[in-house]
């Protein structure tokens, strides 16, 4: 059994307990998939991440992403959580931005003051939603028919797909059949109105992963960059928005959507809650 240190960090918040939380393991080399994936299970957190040391030269770290039941190739929340970590814990980037190897490729990751930001990696799998998996959707939200007004793959890694509603309230108001959801990663997005919703963001965003260990992400990244490169495709959303996340499950996530030329950052806040050692 061998001690490794340790953090836990709400991201897309400044403020505890009010973002997405993340556990970050440093120094990870030494353990095993099976090990990464057993303690990954134990958190019960949407993900857990391992600090590892580069294989790429142009890296800075190497990171492994883990949920309860599977690793990722790449995840938004758990990057900007883990990139804020290896930070605070003295990391040094070796250029300007911090480079974050992970499954999915090379990660860029930007400071913007105290807020971090991740491009956006390309979409694995983008594009309309085949219609007989578009009505299990709807039926496993609980929409009525029509209450959709489009959707698109928007998977980055993550498997997911996204649908999109007309109004916030609709989004809120969602009470999913999760049974009808399994195995799928499904996020809904729709806009505010401003003169209804004010204007501290631009979208309401819920993310559903049915058969997890926790069923509804309250801040995720890596759906959010997924739409991002969805709805400014489409011109469907300004260049720099802001989302509203998790408010649903009591949380008050706020994901920062910029578009710089051809690249989309996804950025927001990150605090530490916890930190220590642990033994594995």
């Amino acid at each position: 059994m061998s001690r490794f240190d340790f953090k836990q960090v709400d991201v897309f918040s400044n403020e505890p307990l009010k973002g997405n939380p993340v556990a970050v393991v440093f120094g990870a080399d030494p353990l095993s998939d099976a090990r990464m994936a057993a303690f990954a299970n134990w958190t019960n957190l949407s993900e857990t991440t391992f600090i590892l040391e580069p294989q790429d030269p142009r890296a800075d770290y190497r990171l492994r992403i883990f949920t309860t039941l599977q690793e990722l190739p790449f995840a938004g929340h758990p990057t900007l959580g883990s990139c804020h970590a290896w930070l605070e814990a003295g990391g040094v980037p070796k250029g300007e931005e911090i480079v974050q190897e992970c499954a999915v490729g090379l990660v860029r990751i930007r400071r913007n003051g105290a807020e971090l930001a991740f491009l956006a990696p390309p979409l694995l799998k983008s594009g309309p939603v085949e219609a007989g998996l578009l009505e299990q959707v709807r039926q496993g939200l609980r929409l009525a028919p029509g209450a959709i007004v489009d959707a698109q793959w928007v998977d980055n890694g993550a498997g997911w797909l996204a649908v999109l509603l007309a109004e916030r309230g609709q989004v809120l108001d969602l009470q999913p059949d999760y049974a009808q959801l399994t195995g799928l990663a499904v996020g809904v997005i729709a806009p505010w109105n401003p003169e209804r919703d004010g204007d501290a963001a631009q979208f309401e965003v819920r993310a559903f992963i049915a058969g997890d260990g926790m069923p509804e992400d309250p801040a995720t990244g890596s759906l959010n960059a997924g739409i991002a490169q969805w709805l400014l495709g489409a011109g469907l959303a300004p260049a720099s928005y802001v989302v509203s996340q998790g408010l649903s499950m009591g949380r008050a996530g706020r994901i920062q959507v910029e578009r710089i030329g051809d690249e989309v950052w996804i950025g927001g806040s990150a605090v530490t809650c916890i930190e220590g050692s642990l033994r594995l």
